[in-house]
């Protein structure tokens, strides 16, 4: 009996990623699989629940739920694949080569091996093949990554404590700019705004939409406004977005916190906070150094 095809995403173990793969049947979520993806057959894991194929989409095969046979070759593989990695490490620093070896992975064939790498600049590194192909007759391919790329593989701290977000749950590296630190009105600290990997926090962007929303209602730093209330006018210094409100430095020289629905433009500022806002971006320009 024929079985329609399904699609199933599958996570290898280097990478949070969900990769869909055809299948002829579907498996249970935590299944380990045999599939055949771009560099050729590797064991995965089953990460969700089967789904119908899409004409225009191209997928990798779920060739088959994995024997224990394939598990102890796959395991067999992966501590030849550490072993070797720490061999061209030494290599090498022995030789001077400005780059680090990050992970030597096997296909489960052992047809290819794959060497991934980090370097500051473009590096050659051919003088290490030979010394692969002394311990397997499987094709070399040197792969290189970048800082995010690296910190999703080896697996690093967050200044939160958890397990950084790469190499967690993301699924693809969004660009990540100072300016949504600045929208956050966060201390535009590089060793606070930096992850492991030394970017940007990848975090940043996910809570970057909400602020620019919330920013909207407040008026630009430095702005000059009036208090509906008390008539005192002075500038604003501070946006606190979650807060709704504004630090103002009055005229009399007093640091005052004042929510945003209760000020006005001074006289000489324009329009009325809040009644000339567009929806395409925040008034804000400054954020605090």
């Amino acid at each position: 009996m024929l079985h329609a095809m399904v699609v199933l995403p599958v996570r290898f173990e280097r990478s949070p990623r969900l990769h869909p793969m055809l299948s002829e049947q579907p498996h249970a979520v935590g299944t380990k699989v045999v599939v055949q993806g771009k560099r050729g057959p590797e064991v995965a894991t089953v990460r969700g629940e089967a789904s119908e194929p899409h004409p225009s989409e191209r997928y990798g095969a779920v060739l088959r739920a994995a024997t224990p046979e394939d598990l102890d070759r796959w395991d067999t593989l992966h501590r030849a694949g550490e072993d070797l990695k720490w061999l061209l490490r030494a290599r090498a620093r022995e030789r001077r080569l400005p780059v680090k070896l990050v992970a030597v992975e096997f296909t489960l064939d052992e047809s290819l091996v794959t060497v991934s790498y980090s370097a500051d600049e473009r590096i050659e590194l051919t003088s290490l093949i030979g010394e692969v192909r002394a311990h397997t007759r499987a094709r070399v391919n040197f792969a290189a990554i970048g800082p995010r790329e690296q910190a999703q593989m080896l697996g690093t701290l967050g200044a939160c404590g958890r397990e950084n977000c790469s190499s967690t749950h993301l699924q693809d590296f969004a660009p990540v700019s100072i300016r949504m630190a600045r929208d956050q009105q966060l201390p535009l600290n590089p060793e606070k705004l930096s992850g492991p990997c030394g970017r940007l926090l990848c975090c940043l962007q996910f809570e970057h939409t909400q602020y620019v929303e919330l920013l909207k209602n407040l008026p630009r730093k430095n702005a000059k406004v009036c208090h509906d209330g008390s008539g005192a006018c002075g500038k604003v210094t501070k946006l606190h977005p979650l807060a709704g409100t504004v630090d103002v430095l009055t005229e009399q020289g007093m640091l005052v916190g004042v929510p945003a629905t209760e000020l006005r433009r001074a006289p000489d500022e324009g329009p009325k906070p809040g009644g000339d806002r567009g929806s395409k971006a925040p008034r804000q320009r400054d954020a605090d150094a």
